[in-house]
């Protein structure tokens, strides 16, 4: 019996499959790739992109979008700082959940504070979460596209509504975005131009492959 947050009495309930037995099942193992950036970099391009590759490889993945999760499991959530933390913690839940399960996990949110990243990973004790920015078995992915860019192409007019003052607390223009720091995957642009999603794609299962992610043994 313990106490977690504002519940009390509860137990935790062990499962008679465990994580082992669910990756062998589909010949994988699961992981969280966390996928960071400003608006605009490709994230949710790249996580496309990326989950067909894999299904291509016959591996079963799962995209959690940032936008998509605010139209249900955080559509009480606003862009306000606490908000943002709570958005990156509950995102983290579920996408240990999915790693648990065996999924490759494909996070894709801008995820602006580096503290709130750091405590996704956290969450994967057994270093299944990988943030392009940091040197562990799992890995983020850091889109790391110039505020030019993004701003030219705003594929949803956001930057526009921001520099008008009809958006407040937007990454990039009146609100921090934090790089990684030490990334396992950084993607960058190349002549003010980001790289094809294939491409992309490539590196991110290339390192998925070389770290034994693909394949159970």
């Amino acid at each position: 019996m313990s106490t977690v947050g504002n519940s009390t009495n509860i137990f935790w309930q062990e499962s008679p499959i465990g994580k082992t037995e669910r990756q062998k099942l589909l010949n994988q193992k699961g992981c969280v790739v966390w996928i960071t950036g400003l608006s605009g970099s490709g994230k949710s391009t790249l996580a496309c992109s990326l989950s067909r590759e894999l299904n291509n490889r016959g591996k079963l993945s799962y995209i959690l979008d940032g936008d998509n999760l605010r139209h249900g499991l955080n559509k009480d959530l606003g862009f306000k700082a606490e908000d943002r933390v709570e958005n990156i913690r509950r995102v983290g839940e579920v996408a240990k959940l999915f790693a648990d399960a065996g999924l490759i996990c494909i996070a894709s949110l801008i995820s602006p504070y580096r503290k709130d990243r750091d405590a996704c990973r956290e969450m994967m004790q057994d270093s299944s979460f990988i943030e392009a920015s940091y040197s562990k078995p799992d890995f983020t992915v850091f889109m790391n596209m110039s505020l030019q860019l993004c701003e030219a192409r705003d594929p949803k007019g956001l930057y526009k509504l921001a520099r008008a003052g009809k958006i407040k607390g937007f990454t990039g223009i009146d609100d921090p975005y934090e790089s990684p720091l030490n990334c396992e995957i950084e993607l960058k642009e190349k002549e003010g131009e980001c790289p094809s999603p294939v491409a992309m794609a490539e590196e991110v299962v290339s390192y998925l492959e070389d770290k034994g992610f693909l394949q159970n043994e």
